[in-house]
């Protein structure tokens, strides 16, 4: 054996290392492991848990003061949820978001609703139309309407037009306020105070005032029916059911009290001063040259033409 070969050196075998507690086994690799050439030791001291073991909470979490409601959609439970009334009486559903019922836009309270009240203002040349609209509870209501119709009474007639405008927008309102009657009063108390809402109308100083405009125009409107009405039942005729006009008979006299072509004629006497016309007969011919004709509602049958002869 040459110096430089030497046999090959073999160790004795070694026990695989001691796993501490909490640690984790290692999977075996591809290819085999030897064993290492020192045992390793067991340390002084025991190992904690792993770095992913919870450590259990200090303090213990109280139960909340309310018990929380169900979700909408745990198991069991009904969806939608049911409406639940308010103390107006109108369902949750109806209300705005928030379970709130819609207040007064002037004082807060609730319930309310919304109301339009309308105004004219006439000026002689030009005119104002207005209009007052929003959510008002029931007092704040009236109290608008009845500002609205007094100023209208007054300001409303002061123009051509506005005379015919102002009765037809104080009509209007009467609708508007059988709205606002049908309103339920106040139950839910407002940030401020409801507005006032007066005296009546009529019993204001303008509502006295527009009693003679009111009145005129009433009149006015009934007169022309009743006319009318009259005009018809009278017709042509007077009281006793004759003509209006006077009847003048063949051979008699008459006076003309208006200017040719027009006619306005009554019978006299032949021997007065005052006859200017004889009344003649045109049988089935014409009336002669240079007499007139007299109107046919002066016959006796009211359909014939008589002819008019001067005197002088």
């Amino acid at each position: 054996m040459s110096p430089w070969e030497r046999p090959a050196l073999t160790y004795p075998p070694q026990p695989p290392p001691q796993q501490s507690p909490g640690s984790y086994p290692q999977a075996p690799g591809p290819y085999p492991q030897g064993p290492g050439p020192y045992a390793q030791t067991p340390g002084p001291y025991p190992q904690a848990p792993g770095p992913y073991a919870q450590a259990p909470a200090p303090y213990a979490q109280a139960p909340g003061p309310y018990p929380q409601a169900p979700g909408p959609h745990a198991p069991g439970s009904a969806w939608p949820p049911p409406q639940q009334p308010y103390d107006g009486g109108m369902p949750m559903g109806a209300m705005p978001m928030g379970g709130v019922p819609a207040g007064c836009q002037l004082c807060g309270a609730s319930p309310a609703a919304p109301v339009s009240v309308r105004g004219h203002q006439g000026m002689l040349v030009i005119m104002r139309f207005l209009r007052r609209q929003g959510t008002f509870c029931r007092t704040c209501a009236l109290a608008v309407f009845r500002d609205m119709q007094a100023d209208t009474m007054i300001q409303g007639w002061w123009g051509p037009l506005s005379v015919l405008i102002t009765p037809f927008t104080l009509l209007v309102n009467l609708g508007s306020l059988s709205g606002i009657k049908r309103i339920p009063e106040p139950v839910t108390a407002g940030w401020r105070p409801p507005l006032d809402p007066g005296r009546p109308v009529f019993r204001r100083p303008a509502g006295l005032l527009a009693l003679v405009p009111l009145t005129g125009l009433a009149l006015l409107v009934l007169a022309v029916p009743i006319l009318m009405l009259i005009g018809l039942v009278a017709g042509p005729s007077g009281s006793d059911g004759t003509s209006s006009h006077p009847t003048l008979k063949v051979g008699s006299c008459a006076l003309n009290n208006d200017d040719w072509p027009h006619q306005d004629l009554a019978p006299v006497s032949c021997d007065s001063a005052l006859a200017q016309l004889r009344v003649t007969d045109p049988g089935t011919g014409s009336c002669p040259s240079g007499d007139y004709l007299a109107y046919p509602e002066y016959s006796s049958s009211g359909d014939k033409t008589l002819c008019l002869h001067p005197l002088k």
